[in-house]
């Protein structure tokens, strides 16, 4: 870290971590990393087993994609008549050559649906039933093959039409739908006992669609999360942009460069399916847990209570989820508290699984969240843990305007400087202009998180040390290639964890690899 006296206020730069990758080299970029030195570890398989639903067009769509990746894709040239690449951007080198794994588009395990049975589908009046009939359609050929065929599948790819994607949200546009609620549905089970969609769905069943928020991402990670199963959604438009134009002749949709497409979904498909992430924080230190708290209203709950959870995320980059109770959480500030007993036993769980995998229990383990910490809550976190670790809360929140910091007057500052306010609060810059890719990917001048050392069982550490580890955990995110991300992952995923988890189709998964989830 450099710090620079001369200024009013302390200000300090956290260096760019470096992450580690194959053959022990390190580099402070992913995609400079894997292009130029592999994986952190060889993948435990290299040709993996791909099964894919959708339609016929969008499994062609994914064919093609597959067999386009295993060769290099270039860049878009910033202008028709220069050759400068655009900096923040890298040419993805090939599948095999960035990842050492390969999928053969010729062996794909596929499942075709009819897009006149998806419309249908999507068509039905009441938006819950038309989201989980829609779910019901996908997912019944998953159980079907986990049913009746022997091969194993690494990753199901769910190829999803532009239909569902419009209208299976909870934000469905401009779509006719009657909302019901529990009760009500039964009323109308004669009149709909004759739809061939529903031929299947009955009474209990039906009443269950209003345990589930009308979201067809949510609802598919949340019942693949009991059969164990990794997956990814793509977009048809996303792997086939070209093929969906206006009548101009351009693309319906703007969707990001072909190369840089290719880097995210192959980062994720290697994370879904090989036991080691594809790069790890080169510097973290070891012994050190990180948890980031997550809690999510159930929905159509009569009283309001919520789902907590713990993400964990070890010092080399992989998470685990822990489904923790449900309960009254919320407060009348509208902030989430656990009681006693629900804090020290999602704490216990925690620390035995990091005892399982490294034999011991961790020296310190950080509790990252975005309120503060009661009493009843740190007593319980505090009393869960052995003499030998360190607990230490630390609040983390997106401040919206508050302080704004310029680099020569004009420019946004650069990603990694902090103004510390004290020994236990500093605004900290996890976005901002970055050398390494010279620009700031941002709309407009980068605001800081605000970063608090609550409280800790042991010694408090430096308010330098906790921001060093923030910056690192911005840097795992192993659902894209980015440079980096604005927020810790022990945040950035805290809202789609709890989506997840809050579905009533979760119900059972307490304990999952993080990977399910994304």
């Amino acid at each position: 870290m450099i710090s620079f006296p001369e200024q009013s206020l302390p200000v300090l730069y956290v260096s760019e971590p470096l992450l580690g990758f194959g053959h022990g080299q390190t580099s402070d970029h992913p995609k400079d990393g894997l292009t130029l030195y592999g994986p952190a570890t060889a993948p435990d398989r290299a040709q993996i087993t791909v099964g894919a639903v959708g339609t016929k067009r969008g499994l062609d769509y994914l064919r093609c994609w597959f067999g386009a990746i295993s060769a290099p894709v270039a860049i878009p040239l910033r202008g028709k008549r220069d050759k400068e690449f655009r900096l923040h951007l890298s040419a993805f080198p090939g599948l095999e050559e960035a990842f050492g794994i390969r999928v053969d588009p010729s062996t794909l395990i596929t499942y075709e649906l009819e897009a006149a049975v998806i419309r249908q589908a999507t068509a039905i009046e009441n938006h819950h039933e038309a989201v989980a009939a829609t779910t019901k359609l996908f997912i019944d050929l998953i159980e079907r093959h986990v049913k009746n065929e022997e091969r194993t599948i690494d990753v199901w790819i769910f190829v999803v039409p532009e239909i569902v994607f419009e209208t299976c949200r909870p934000v469905a546009g401009q779509r006719r739908k009657i909302e019901l609620v529990k009760g009500e549905i039964s009323k109308r089970q004669k009149g709909r006992a004759d739809l061939p969609l529903l031929a299947g769905i009955i009474d209990d069943s039906l009443e269950a669609v209003f345990d589930d928020i009308p979201d067809f991402h949510r609802q598919i990670k949340a019942k693949l999360l009991k059969l164990g199963m990794a997956s990814q959604l793509v977009r048809e438009t996303t792997l086939a942009p070209t093929e969906f134009l206006n009548k101009a002749g351009y693309p319906k949709r703007g969707t990001q460069d072909s190369a840089t497409v290719a880097w995210n979904l192959a980062t994720g498909l290697y994370y879904k399916t090989q036991a080691e992430p594809p790069w790890k924080i080169a510097a973290m230190r070891p012994g050190v847990c990180y948890v980031g708290l997550v809690f999510k209203l159930l929905p159509n709950h009569p009283q309001n209570h919520a789902c907590c959870a713990a993400q964990m995320f070890l010092s080399e980059g992989d998470g685990v989820v822990f489904r923790g109770a449900n309960g009254p959480w919320q407060t009348e500030e509208k902030e989430f508290h656990l009681n006693d007993q629900a804090a020290g036993a999602l704490i216990k769980t925690v620390l035995e699984t990091y005892k399982q995998r490294f034999g011991d229990y961790p020296k310190e383990l950080f509790i990252h969240g975005r309120t503060k910490f009661n009493d009843v809550e740190w007593d319980a976190f505090s009393n869960a843990a052995p003499s030998g670790t360190n607990i230490v809360g630390v609040r983390i929140r997106s401040t919206h305007g508050e302080m704004k910091l310029f680099r020569d007057g004009d420019y946004p500052c650069l990603r990694g400087t902090a103004i510390r306010l004290g020994d236990k609060d500093a605004f900290f810059w996890t976005s901002g202009y970055a050398p390494r890719i010279d620009t700031y990917i941002g709309p407009e001048t980068p605001n800081p998180l605000f970063v608090t050392v609550l409280r800790a069982s042991g010694e408090f550490p430096n308010i330098e040390v906790v921001l060093a580890d923030i910056l690192g955990l911005t840097k795992i995110n192993y659902n894209a290639c980015n440079f980096s991300d604005g927020l810790p992952v022990t945040i950035r995923f805290a809202d789609k964890v709890g989506e997840v988890l809050t579905m009533g189709s979760a119900t059972g998964a307490e304990r999952q690899p993080f990977k399910f989830y994304v």
